[in-house]
């Protein structure tokens, strides 16, 4: 019997990790439907080459980083190891590699294609396992720091801070150090419009993403034990609150509406495992709503070119849900209670400081050796022919 329970929790996590997988296929189309026609071909072929180079990173380096565990044993160890402890690091790499491909999006169109690379090794490899081995593996003693002080450690059970929170803001950065696209703001300082290319493939990469979330969430659980029909559902109505504020406040504009479930989903992240759905669903609806405001005001007002509004849609979501979790999970709240606000805030200013400054450094660094921005002509002519010398469209 406690080898069936151990072959089932091994099934399910990498279950986990092939759902969490797909959702790379849906940064890719949210991606592609996004940018103009000639940068598509660059959208797909990022995504793919960073999560190869996440893969290499996090075998080699991020993941005994995080969690002091490492692969360079001989075949025949390995071979003997727990096939739990071996898929395990399989669910956890599809996060880390969530990083690179958040980022991806915000700096599209502009972006050199081997300096992205060389930036998505030094964060998945150094800077996400630092912050992600704090909160999830206890390292530096700042979770006890937590717990002994405002009575309970950090509570991010699915990553609304630790993988989205940290990738948005670290997008942020990347985006400032490149700048906005040609022509994206006229001299007066207007916003020129750059229509999405595809509504369809848009669409297509926003329900690849939902559908794999519930992996994403669910199976954070890491065991069949552990699996709970709350966070299932406080996916769902977190989901539904997202997609309905974005649909109302964003005046049914197709490109908000179906960021709306996204939003409600990196929200609901960190206390899926402790809200009541109603919370679940007030979580979601205040994110769909700082979506499409933090989106228009980064755009229009701040000129933050953004291309898919990652830093409001990971950054300033992911944000909230790390302190929504401290107001919502309270019991007073109809929440499960053990948790702090205190910590909540804590942790997620943490999450926040880290990805800033690390980030910053990153990009600053790369930049400077590497020319991170294609010149004038390759960002007229596209990153598809500039980069990969074919269209996404041939024509014949």
């Amino acid at each position: 019997m406690e080898n069936l329970v151990s072959q089932s929790d091994v099934l399910f996590v990498l279950l986990g990790a092939v759902m969490v997988l797909a959702m790379h296929a849906g940064f890719a189309f949210l991606e592609v439907g996004t940018v103009r026609e000639k940068n598509q071909v660059n959208a797909l072929a990022k995504i793919m080459a960073d999560f190869s180079i996440s893969t290499i990173a996090y075998f080699f380096i991020g993941y005994s980083l995080a969690y002091g565990i490492n692969f360079y044993e001989a075949a025949n160890v390995l071979s003997e190891k727990s096939a739990y402890e071996l898929v395990k690091f399989f669910f956890l790499l599809t996060f880390a590699a969530a990083i690179p491909a958040i980022v991806s999006g915000g700096i599209a169109e502009r972006a050199t294609f081997k300096p992205q690379l060389i930036a998505s090794f030094v964060l998945v490899g150094f800077l996400y396992p630092l912050y992600e081995g704090i909160i999830w593996n206890g390292n530096f003693g700042f979770q006890d720091f937590l717990n002994n002080t405002f009575g309970a450690p950090f509570n991010d059970f699915a990553g609304s801070v630790v993988v989205h929170a940290m990738g948005g803001w670290i997008a942020l950065t990347a985006v400032l150090v490149l700048g906005p696209r040609l022509g994206r703001y006229s001299k007066d300082g207007r916003l020129n419009a750059f229509p999405p290319s595809s509504i369809p493939f848009l669409a297509l990469g926003s329900w690849i993403l939902t559908v794999g979330w519930f992996g994403f969430n669910v199976m954070s659980a890491q065991s069949l034990e552990g699996v709970s029909g709350l966070v299932a559902v406080n996916s769902l109505m977190a989901m539904v609150g997202g997609t309905l504020a974005s649909l109302v406040i964003g005046k049914n504009d197709p490109g908000f509406l179906y960021n709306g479930p996204l939003a409600g989903l990196v929200a609901v992240c960190a206390g899926s495992n402790l809200f009541h759905p109603l919370g679940a669903l007030i979580v979601g609806l205040v994110a769909g709503a700082l979506f499409v405001w933090s989106f228009s005001l980064t755009q229009n007002k701040w000129k933050i070119d953004d291309v898919l509004g990652v830093w409001p849609l990971h950054g300033i979501c992911g944000a909230w849900g790390g302190v929504a979790a401290g107001i919502f999970g309270l019991e007073i709240l109809g929440g499960l209670g053990g948790v702090s606000f205190m910590s909540q805030l804590v942790g997620t200013i943490a999450g926040v400081f880290v990805a800033l400054v690390g980030g910053y450094i990153v990009y600053s660094v790369i930049h400077k050796i590497f020319n991170f921005r294609l010149t004038e002509e390759e960002e007229f002519n596209g990153a598809d022919i500039s980069i990969h010398k074919i269209n996404s469209i041939s024509s014949e």
